[in-house]
């Protein structure tokens, strides 16, 4: 029996000491293949560049624009680019917040909440119409509205309760005008979740009236994925700054001159770069700055969205 255990004993040991050694050169070759900080500036590294999106359209649209755009940033920076989608507004924020993403699509609002929690954040780039847009609200066809204070009374609907031109500058407007939306309106405002969803609320009866941002009702119109024998628009808002690409304080990870490199690549894209060009309704991408969405920062501690 005692010969039994010593050969059994130096089975278990040789076979510990082999794991070891086999989780040590896998350690090693991790390390090597990390090579520190800036390894994520070449092509097939391990670090992968991450973007996103608000999810304001629907989730098979936004994927094939994305997933496209994702193609050419790694082709134009060498380093390996991946979308990934989120379930709504706030969670985009979060993830932005964390490091998990580091560059995404945001609306001016949840920009400008980005930036609160991550004050590293800087907008680098946005659509020339971004600088100059408004919010549309619309109505059952037939109704007898003509402003914004015929609102009272009737259901009405949001989009996302994160949006620019779905909600913040709507809810804005609406204040304006001598609206309280807790108690003007019949019942509370709903949230749709998405400018889709709000004007096929509206067109099926659901809500009476709602708020949708410009560019998607304009291209829902001429694409007729809106009934504009139901639902028409009755007033357009002034203008104001929104949508942006807003990056992360990527240089530590990916190595310096990485943010110059991606805001370098998205402003040298024209219509025919890639499918995300058609979704966003533009030909191009044009500087901006933080400071120009002050105002929306400023809207929104004035309700309270954020500090």
């Amino acid at each position: 029996m005692n010969k039994l255990f010593k050969i059994m004993t130096v089975g278990l040991v040789t076979l510990t000491l082999g794991a070891c050694a086999a989780q040590s050169a896998s350690s090693t070759a991790a390390s090597s293949n990390t090579g520190g900080s800036s390894a994520g500036t070449q092509t097939g590294s391990q670090e992968v560049f991450k973007i996103g999106a608000i999810p304001d359209l629907n989730a098979a649209d936004l994927a094939r624009g994305y997933d496209d755009l994702a193609r050419h940033l790694t082709e134009k920076t060498g380093v390996k680019v991946e979308y990934v989608p989120s379930v709504d507004y706030a969670a985009l924020v979060t993830a932005f917040d964390r490091g998990e993403i580091h560059m995404a699509w945001f609306g001016g609002l949840t920009g400008v909440q980005a930036q609160a929690v991550t004050p590293e954040a800087e907008a680098i780039a946005q659509r020339p119409q971004d600088a100059k847009f408004q919010s549309v609200f619309i109505k059952q066809k037939g109704l007898d509205i003509k402003d914004l204070t015929g609102l009272k009374g009737k259901s009405f609907t949001f989009g996302s309760e994160s949006s620019t031109s779905g909600h913040l500058m709507p809810r804005h407007f609406m204040q304006e005008a001598g609206l309280d939306p807790e108690k003007d309106l019949n019942g509370s405002p709903n949230y749709s979740g998405s400018h889709d969803k709000t004007y096929l609320l509206v067109e099926s009866g659901a809500f009476e009236t709602g708020a949708v941002n410009i560019q998607y009702w304009e291209k829902a119109v001429s694409e007729k994925t809106v009934d504009t024998e139901k639902v028409e628009a009755f007033y357009t808002t002034p203008e104001y700054y929104d949508y942006n690409w807003t990056i992360n304080d990527v240089d530590p990870v990916f190595g310096e001159g990485t943010k110059q490199k991606f805001k370098d690549a998205l402003l040298a894209m024209d219509k025919d770069d890639s499918l995300v060009m058609d979704l966003l309704s533009t030909d191009k991408f044009i500087e901006t700055s933080t400071a120009n969405y002050d105002a929306i920062r400023e809207v929104a501690k004035k309700l309270g969205i954020i500090k």
